[in-house]
């Protein structure tokens, strides 16, 4: 662990956003799920929330470049289950989606707890899943196109929901938690223990200033 590498770590979590989120509505494709999971890092996203297609996930590790190592991918049977996920934090839920009620994206506030829901490739969001919806939004073509890409209409959309909360100086302090600070910093300084922790049911040691553990020797002497 170099201190570059660690100050990198520490400065991204300071810039996460635990009220923020992504639902993928049954996204089939895994370089759009990449995509989309690779966006969500960028924003400052701790996790997304993806609604498996009924004929399951393949491998979608590719496209993101390592990025599913720093977003939490929670997976749904049902967009209901993913909307009420969000909902249980707060969040107003905004789906992209065309209907009567559909707005221009950049006419609301994403301030406070939002949860942007996309959805499938071909179908989008469905009916019902927009049903749930507080709000509509749109990405405004002038194009021959009716539509545009899962992953760039998201990567367009969270960019105004980006540009907005560092104006309004959300990315200016850490956010999140202490607990989930020093958890997610743990997992990242140390993937293979923290693994091992998993495994054997054991709450994460702590680590020195230079996010190395602190007496290696005897914290394994102490789990053996």
């Amino acid at each position: 662990m170099t201190p570059e590498r660690l100050a990198k770590f520490q400065r991204v979590l300071n810039h996460r956003q635990p009220d923020l989120t992504l639902i993928a509505d049954q996204v089939n494709k895994p370089q759009n799920l990449s995509a989309l999971i690779r966006t969500a890092d960028a924003v400052g996203m701790e996790r997304i929330h993806a609604v498996a297609p009924k004929e399951g996930y393949r491998d979608y590790r590719g496209t993101a470049r390592g990025s599913g190592q720093w977003v939490e991918v929670i997976t749904h049977d049902d967009y209901s289950g993913a909307i009420d996920a969000a909902r249980s934090q707060g969040m107003t839920i905004y789906a992209a989606h065309f209907s009567d009620r559909a707005r221009d994206f950049r006419e609301f506030d994403y301030t406070g707890p939002s949860a942007i829901l996309m959805g499938a490739e071909m179908q989008g969001v469905s009916d019902a899943a927009g049903d749930l919806a507080d709000h509509h939004i749109l990405v405004p073509m002038v194009g021959m196109v009716g539509s545009l890409n899962v992953s760039v209409a998201a990567g367009i959309i969270l960019s105004e929901v980006q540009r907005q909360r560092q104006l309004a100086g959300l990315y200016e302090q850490r956010r999140i938690d202490e607990q989930s600070y020093r958890d997610t910093l743990f997992r990242w300084c140390q993937p293979q223990l923290a693994d091992y922790c998993h495994r054997n049911g054991l709450a994460y040691p702590p680590l020195d200033e230079q996010g190395e553990l602190i007496d290696p020797a005897g914290w394994y002497r102490s789990v053996r």
